[in-house]
């Protein structure tokens, strides 16, 4: 791991290309029958592929709102990104995954603009692998690359490459799914901020009526301060309405539950599947 890190880090190019050679690879070997980030609005993720040659396209959006009090002087942050994930299905069970952030962001003290910032932020090249199901119940692995394509010197982007890894689990009850997603990600920067975060959450769906779903999430992620042990956690609530079986539209909320996350998140998009 180590050599790894160290080598992707000297020469990204290079290696940026043979990884995802290799993941490529390893996704065509895998062509066994088994049954992108998270559905919309959700954080965590499930274990659902798109099938041999088939794509889907995400474009959503967040806004942020945060207020807190530092030292006397009141900070208050606005901003969000817009985001456009891309999968495509290398075979029944498994997906490349290609996600472009644009984020945007302002921060202002006692109402003075102290930060004024947007664009591109970095790229993650992933894959979803399911690697099993029975009677409704399933596993995946999703490892991804983060490649750095923000301006970190402007805060929008870690500045190195980094990756992650997370273990997917979905099971189905109809007209109820949950589903819990952990991992691990390298977050490699330039910003003095903590190497090593690991993120946890889990999530609900409900079908009230045909083709509309009501969804929960609930999750927590490591402090990114180096000697924090401030995590960041939230509480997301939302709803999915599919008027056709390939296009979805989606709301959500999410919430605080502690200091370190953003107070109040207000979330949108659309999927289409072709």
């Amino acid at each position: 791991m180590k050599i790894f890190i160290e080598d992707i880090q000297k020469r990204p190019m290079n290696c940026f290309l043979r990884y995802i050679a290799a993941f490529f690879f390893l996704s065509v070997v895998l062509q066994v029958p088994f049954v992108s980030w998270a559905a919309h609005p959700l954080v965590t993720d499930d274990t659902g592929t798109q099938g041999k040659g088939k794509f889907q396209l995400e474009v959503n959006g967040q806004y942020d709102y945060d207020k807190e009090r530092v030292d006397g002087v009141t900070v208050k942050t606005t901003g969000g990104q817009a985001g456009t994930t891309l999968s495509y299905g290398i075979s029944e069970s498994a997906d490349f995954v290609f996600s472009v952030p644009y984020i945007w962001n302002t921060a202002q003290e006692d109402s003075m603009t102290i930060s004024d910032v947007h664009g591109i932020s970095d790229m993650t090249f992933e894959i979803k692998w399911r690697f099993y199901e029975n009677d409704g119940l399933s596993f995946a692995l999703k490892p991804g690359m983060i490649i750095p394509t923000g301006d970190d010197s402007k805060g929008l982007g870690a500045g190195k490459v980094g990756g992650n890894i997370f273990f997917i689990v979905t099971k189905e009850l109809a007209p109820w799914a949950f589903h819990v997603t952990a991992g691990y990600m390298l977050n490699a920067n330039t910003s003095e901020e903590r190497d090593d975060i690991w993120r946890i959450s889990a999530a609900a769906t409900y079908e009230v009526i045909k083709n509309l779903k009501l969804v929960t999430d609930l999750g927590m992620e490591r402090s990114r301060v180096k000697g924090s042990e401030r995590n960041r956690a939230f509480i997301l609530g939302g709803a999915i309405y599919s008027p056709v079986e390939y296009f979805d539209i989606d709301f959500g909320v999410k919430k605080a539950l502690s200091e370190a996350e953003t107070d109040l998140s207000f979330l949108a998009g659309v999927t289409v599947r072709f």
